[in-house]
């Protein structure tokens, strides 16, 4: 009988608990989603025009999206450590923000308010770098669903926290911001020496895909319970109890999961326990124990990869690897009498360990980069400007569609990274493939909002949530099949710039552009018809001092015709992507599937 001391130990380093422990960490990752719920509060507290709270919101979606620095720390700096400076800059970052706020402190100039709110907001990017890079390691042929899950409670945390902070009920909003300051950095503080690589490919079980699948359902059953809280919240004045059972019953849901690495460690046997390879490489990079590494990498990565023919490719996986060593034997022996020289390799091959100045010489690194930009540039365009667009379209209650595409989101990230693995697991193709799926229906969600027909916002948000999110799941996990992950952190945060980069295009100058015009081109002509009134009718109640809107479907139809434009265009990239690395795939998955 095992003892309790040494059940603690094995819980402390099972792989379950650090993705649960994950899971709650990304839930604090979200606190990007919050600013439209804190900008009003600094508006009117620091008298702030309109202009200036967007320039607040660029500082944010910056420091949401470089992650430059904390990819380079988790390279000195232990995982916690990287964590704890994360936890820091969140709480000092909002921390002071919330002291300007509430006059606790002078007020500031705008440029310090911007970098508080990058230096808080840019926390978010150590949060989600430790917690990928620590379970795609734990998890390695697991990768998409890890990721989906991952970045699904990233997109979910902003809902989560403002239900926590409808229990507060305080009649102060600044209190919200206090609550962005101190939540995150009490949940990060708790958990930050759990997650962390734990040799997780040692530890696969019979039972994981059951787990999985357990998963899954607490996030179907979370993203539902949400929705329906929301929508209930909005539609009826609830009593303050009745929140805090709604919000009681949320934690429960958050708390599920932890069932499973209690159940794994105390209540299973060991046996039925195998492994799998810490990392996922071409099977042609396996080494035989009596050669050097040296020799064995030279003539595996130069002379094999030039003389193997390519028909070997597409042969079934156990007589590829034949094939292939028959062929690394005759070089080895060719090699050792002189009849070949052996070629020095430059460089790494897809699958493995690129650095980051390695990837950016890379076409496949580019195309993973401008397919991103092009598709989630154009999903967070129609996010940014979703208040507009409903009430374009004549919708009062614009709140419930940001709520919604929230939702859709999450459920983007979840079922996008469900949908790849089956795609490299099953069938071992490449798993870009999905990312053309998502744009593909991302491109129907803009043609829905570019016509205006009857419900084409509860569509659109709909497809263009799904679409966004989907991205999230699928791009971390190709780059870390294509490009390693022993420089993932840097990798995956310089592939976050398409976010902030595809906004600022897209939303900031075509999107507003666009408005802009159309609104103009109708203010005009009510200031024609003005004109024939003016002798009736006095100034003020002709509206000629109100700021320009327009209304109707003309106002995003040529914006949202140009988004969907660039996700076919994305579609492209992302199938030449999958033409180029059938191979890489094949190697990668193909022995798992025979």
């Amino acid at each position: 009988m095992v003892g309790l001391k040494e059940r603690f130990k094995v819980l402390v380093n099972n792989r379950w608990l650090v993705f649960v422990a994950a899971m709650w960490i990304q839930s604090c990752a979200g606190i990007g989603y919050l600013f439209g719920s804190i900008s009003p509060v600094i508006k009117s507290s620091l008298h702030y025009n309109q202009r200036q709270i967007a320039r607040l919101g660029v500082a944010k979606d910056l420091g949401d999206s470089v992650g430059f620095l904390a990819g380079s720390l988790i390279e000195i700096l232990p995982l916690w450590g990287a964590l704890l400076v994360g936890a820091l800059q969140n709480f000092v970052g909002y921390g002071c923000v919330w002291l300007v706020v509430t006059h606790r402190a002078r007020a500031l100039p705008l440029w310090a308010m911007c970098i508080l709110i990058f230096v808080g907001t840019n926390g978010e990017t150590y949060f989600n770098t430790v917690a990928l890079v620590s379970c795609v390691q734990n998890f390695p042929k697991s990768r998409g669903p890890v990721v989906g899950i991952l970045k699904g409670f990233a997109g979910l945390g902003g809902a989560i926290l403002t239900q926590v902070y409808a229990v507060i009920h305080s009649p102060d909003h600044a209190s919200l911001i206090f609550m962005v300051a101190v939540g995150p950095f009490m949940v990060i503080i708790t958990l930050m020496f759990i997650v962390r690589p734990v040799g997780g490919h040692k530890q696969i079980r019979p039972s994981d895909g059951r787990s999985f699948m357990f998963i899954y359902s607490v996030c179907l059953l979370l993203a539902a319970y949400l929705m329906g809280v929301m929508l209930l919240e909005d539609l009826v004045d609830l009593s303050h109890k009745v929140i805090i059972i709604f919000t009681v019953i949320l934690f429960i849901l958050l708390l599920i999961p932890i069932i499973i690495p209690f159940s794994l460690t105390f209540y299973s046997e060991s046996r039925g326990r195998t492994s799998e390879e810490p990392l996922l490489q071409p099977e042609t990079q396996k080494q035989d124990p009596g050669k050097s590494e040296h020799d064995v990498n030279e003539v595996i990565f130069s002379e094999v990869e030039d003389e193997k023919p390519k028909e070997v490719d597409l042969l079934p996986a156990l007589e590829r690897q034949r094939r292939i060593a028959q062929l690394q034997a005759k070089l080895f022996h060719a090699a050792a009498e002189g009849a070949v020289r052996v070629k020095r390799r430059r460089g790494p091959h897809r699958g493995e360990d690129f650095t980051l100045m390695q990837a950016l010489i890379k076409a496949d690194f580019w195309l993973i980069f401008f397919s991103l930009l092009l598709g989630s540039g154009s999903g967070l365009t129609v996010i940014d400007n979703l208040g507009q667009m409903s009430q374009s379209l004549g919708y009062d209650n614009t709140h419930i569609f940001v709520s919604m595409i929230s939702i859709w989101n999450f459920l983007g990230r979840i079922g996008g990274g469900y949908l790849s693995e089956v795609i490299v697991r099953d069938h071992a193709y490449p798993r870009p493939v999905a990312m053309a799926v998502a744009q593909v229906i991302m491109a129907i969600g803009h043609l829905f909002f570019a016509m205006g027909w009857p419900g084409a916002m509860h569509v659109g948000t709909l497809l263009i949530g799904l679409g966004y999110g989907a991205h999230w799941a699928i791009v971390p996990a190709t780059a870390s099949e294509l490009f390693g992950l022993k420089k993932f952190g840097a990798l995956y945060n310089f592939l976050t710039l398409a976010n902030p980069a595809g906004s600022l295009v897209f939303s900031g100058l075509i999107a507003s552009s666009i408005y802009d015009r159309e609104a103009g081109k109708q203010a005009h002509q009510r200031h024609r018809t003005n004109q024939s009134l003016g002798s009736i009718l006095p100034d003020f109640l002709l509206g000629q001092d109100e700021p320009l809107k327009c209304e109707g479907a003309i106002c995003f139809f040529l914006t949202s015709m140009i988004m969907s434009s660039l996700c076919i265009i994305a579609v492209v990239l992302s199938m030449i992507l999958v033409y180029r690395t059938k191979i890489v795939y094949a190697n990668l998955y193909g022995k798992s599937r025979n």
